[in-house]
């Protein structure tokens, strides 16, 4: 453990070598962090007092150290049967928004066994994606990986289901918070932890060009989803300011690094804007960049943002927009999203009550 805990720490932050290190320096035998792991993530208690197995004494050293999960639940959107959005306080008194997605119908009809949760990695975003309400009041902090982890058990809690697909999709730049972000995958992904496997997990990133060639070295085989929503630089630089940094090519050749490491498809996901992103010579120079490094194209009709002024294409202009990049051979899905009537785009949720509360000002309302 490279820095001794205080009293605000979670348990949920902590790994098991963690563990063991600061039962070691207490003087107690490595095998209590096996113990209080199993707690926390197969019994899923709430309290350190619920550690039964533990004496007395120990749990009040612990309870002196350490809390479990900082989240408060809030606000709910959307009913059992829908995509859900939860809003949980923070211990600064900050908001993150979390969205649970129920298992679906999927070929033939047949249900689904997927049940997704989209996680946030930051409150705000510095990133200023022209699309996206996170980062409308701009860049708060990043959340610590306990922050991370104590959304997927928290969403569980309230819904009662067992989570098996994570996506890196919620408020914040994930791969701004690397550091965080792989000390959550390693507690999410191990056998002590979540258990949960890498190859259901999807880290979403707006093209980060270095810190996408060190996640590439993280050894597990997680999914990578850009948010791209531009074909060339000069549509691009007007929805995704982190291009002026990182450029397409630039983007692209660490995107031909991570496939050295990673097997699995990367996934290219564009927001089609209407008269901004959604012309089909677009298409056209999307399906070539997908087929470059053999990758599938996700598209989304843009899903209306209050204080944003743009307009959401025909879905018959979509439609097209799709035709065009899967007559390339390209695994295109357009994706009707759910979730368009519980403020479900990033960040609207916290938006509304950060500034209900005067912790930030109403954001001045943007224009193309």
């Amino acid at each position: 453990m490279t820095n001794p805990p205080h009293p605000t720490d979670s348990l949920l932050g902590l790994s098991k070598e963690d563990l063991e290190s600061y039962f070691t320096s207490e003087g107690e035998k490595p095998y209590r962090a096996k113990q209080v792991l199993e707690w926390l993530y197969q019994q899923r208690v709430n309290e350190i007092d619920e550690m039964s197995n533990l004496s007395a004494p120990m749990r009040e050293k612990l309870e002196a150290r350490f809390h479990i999960n900082n989240l408060k639940h809030v606000e709910t959107k959307g009913s059992e049967d829908t995509t859900r959005k939860f809003l949980f306080k923070l211990d600064d008194g900050r908001y993150v928004e979390t969205v649970f997605i129920p298992a679906s119908k999927g070929l033939k009809g047949k249900q689904s066994s997927r049940k997704t949760i989209c996680v946030s990695s930051q409150v705000g975003c510095a990133y200023g994606c022209k699309f996206c309400a996170s980062g409308l009041a701009g860049f708060t902090r990043n959340l610590t990986a306990a922050e991370i982890v104590g959304q997927m058990l928290s969403v569980e809690q309230i819904t009662g289901e067992k989570i098996n697909n994570i996506v890196f999709m919620g408020m914040g730049e994930p791969l701004a918070n690397l550091k965080n972000l792989i000390k959550a995958l390693e507690i999410i992904t191990s056998h002590w932890g979540l258990n949960i496997g890498a190859r259901s997990i999807t880290v979403s990133t707006s093209g980060l060009a270095p810190a996408i060639r060190k996640l590439a070295e993280f050894p597990v085989p997680i999914r990578l989803a850009i948010s791209l929503h531009g074909a060339t630089d000069e549509v691009r630089d007007r929805i995704m300011p982190v291009n002026s940094k990182w450029q397409i090519k630039e983007l692209f050749d660490s995107l031909h690094y991570w496939r050295q490491f990673k097997k699995q498809k990367i996934s290219l996901e564009y927001i089609l804007i209407k008269d901004v992103n959604d012309d089909l010579e677009q298409a056209h120079i999307l399906a070539k960049r997908a087929k470059g490094i053999n990758a599938k194209v996700n598209l989304i009709p843009y899903n209306t943002v209050e204080g944003l002024e743009w307009v959401r294409p025909t879905e018959e202009h979509c439609y097209a927009f799709r035709d065009v990049v899967a007559s390339y051979g390209i695994n295109t899905t357009l994706r009707l999203e759910k979730g368009s009537d519980i403020n479900a785009a990033c960040g609207q949720l916290r938006l509304k009550k950060e500034t209900a509360e005067g912790i930030v000002k109403a954001p001045v309302k943007a224009g193309r």
